[in-house]
């Protein structure tokens, strides 16, 4: 079949609750849907996103119908393998001519699993999918190998074939902007309650990709090639502009995994200063806490022109286990971060790690002191997860630690693992409790909702409204 028409499906899919209730757009696809749109001007693309129409699984499948695609594209993490693979099933069921393609960290670290399990899949693009998804395209139409293509996965008469892997790109300024335009009737529904509220319109953007540190439990520095390659900072300007200014993006989530305010606070802070959209924008972005801690003039910076959110992976008071994560921070960071955060009145976010083999009830109480003592405005817990590419899955696969395989339940509020000495059901007790600590005292609850902070009052409304503490105590 030629390739005429892609439709990019975010299918059917069950959100994370600890956030309480949000609807994030699908950046990845608009990515790639950009991309194509442009080198390939002659290919019809359509984006559904079943989320924000409310779509189910009936739904999808009558879309697809109607819409009689050549290619059905999706990606997700690994707690949304099955829905991705589900999706692609039903295009199939609709019209087995129908090309269907995945992507994404999880199914780039396991194509060999992928495809085996889910028969329904024709090719895996592994890694950055850009320039791949454009050259599968062009080899479809134009009868060329598929076999001469880097980066991609697929079944040849029986046989799994990986190609060698995509260099990546060097310049991420030739992307063009997200293909947001293709989702302009979805727009005003895309929100993320719990931190900006509802009415408030949330859009994503991508500064960076990939992260030059080398923590054990993460899927990103690994599936980019252990590098960090940003956009230019003019280009990161451009495009917050674009965002608020063409389609009324307010609430900003730059999604680079490491911000590096010590490279670009500066000058994102000469590049928006002068700019309108300053106004109006409020700004998330994700930092280490060390590169926070040692830079306070550029946080005050940052704040200047709309920054409002900073995200902190603390993870651990323990330093044997911040060795162990090859984190590469001190705990000293994470105090001296969240003061620095608050005192310029940017809400501090932190996120912390429970589960790994030597964490005890008493180091996990521990860990739950050491969270109120740092006084971060908002806390999350994990538990550590072995999401497949992890240094920290290869670890647990062969030494048999890995209790769950349902990578539906890899959402970090799932204990997958014991530790050395607690069951995974303790270890989810545990988790609960962290929660309770942090957000089951009155007075802290009653603090937050009457906060002079804007962002803080709507958060601690949203987590009560949204009854977390509940729904991880369903989870024992």
């Amino acid at each position: 079949m030629k390739i005429k028409k892609i439709l990019f499906v975010e299918p059917p899919r069950i959100y994370w609750f600890v956030m309480g209730e949000y609807l994030p757009p699908p950046t990845t696809l608009l990515i790639l849907a950009a991309y194509i749109e442009r080198e390939l001007p002659g290919i019809e693309i359509e984006v559904l996103d079943c989320q924000a129409e409310n779509m189910n699984w009936q739904g999808l499948e009558k879309y697809i119908e109607s819409s009689n695609p050549s290619m059905v594209l999706t990606s997700g993490f690994t707690c949304n393998t099955y829905s991705c693979a589900r999706a692609v099933e039903i295009a199939k069921t609709v019209n087995k001519d129908i090309i269907t393609v995945v992507g994404g960290i999880h199914f780039s670290s396991v194509p060999e699993e992928s495809l085996i399990d889910f028969p329904e899949i024709d090719y895996i693009i592994r890694g950055e999918g850009e320039l791949t998804i454009v050259e599968l395209i062009k080899s479809l139409n134009n009868g060329k190998k598929i076999q001469n293509i880097k980066g991609l996965s697929f079944k040849h008469n029986d046989k799994i074939i990986h190609t060698p892997p995509r260099p990546l790109i060097k310049n991420l300024d030739i992307l063009p902007y997200p293909a947001y335009h293709l989702i302009e009737d979805y727009i005003k529904h895309y929100h993320f309650s719990m931190m900006a509220g509802r009415n408030t319109r949330y859009m994503v953007l991508e500064g960076a990709r990939g992260c030059d540190h080398r923590c054990s439990f993460c899927t990103q520095w690994k599936h980019w090639g252990g590098m960090w390659r940003s956009k230019s900072v003019k280009r990161i300007a451009d495009e917050i502009e674009h965002l608020n200014e063409t389609y009324g993006g307010v609430f900003l989530w730059l999604t680079d995994d490491h911000f590096k305010i010590n490279i670009r606070g500066k000058k994102l802070y000469n590049e928006l200063k002068h700019r309108k959209c300053k106004e109006d924008i409020m700004l998330f972005l994700q930092a280490r806490t060390d590169d926070v801690a040692k830079n306070p003039d550029l946080v005050k910076k940052l704040r200047e022109i709309g920054t409002y959110w900073i995200m902190c992976g603390v993870e651990s008071h323990k330093e044997t286990t911040l060795k162990e994560f090859k984190k590469g921070t001190k705990n000293q960071d994470a105090y001296i971060t969240m003061k620095l955060l608050r005192d310029n009145d940017i809400f501090s976010h932190a996120m912390f790690v429970i589960g790994t083999r030597n964490d005890t009830h008493e180091s996990i109480e521990q860990l739950r002191q050491f969270s109120m003592d740092i006084e971060p405005d908002f806390s999350i817990f994990t538990a550590l997860t072995p999401f497949p590419g992890t240094v920290y899955y290869e670890t647990a696969k062969q030494n048999g630690w890995i209790d769950d395989t349902n990578y539906t339940n890899y959402d970090m509020a799932h204990a997958i693992m014991p530790t050395e000495t607690l069951s995974r059901q303790e270890v989810q007790q545990e988790l609960w409790k962290c929660y309770q600590t942090f957000y089951g005292s009155y007075k802290k609850n009653i603090a937050g909702v009457f906060s002079k902070n804007k962002l803080k009052r709507i958060l601690y409304r949203h987590m009560a409204g949204q009854h977390v503490l509940r729904k991880f105590r369903r989870l024992i």
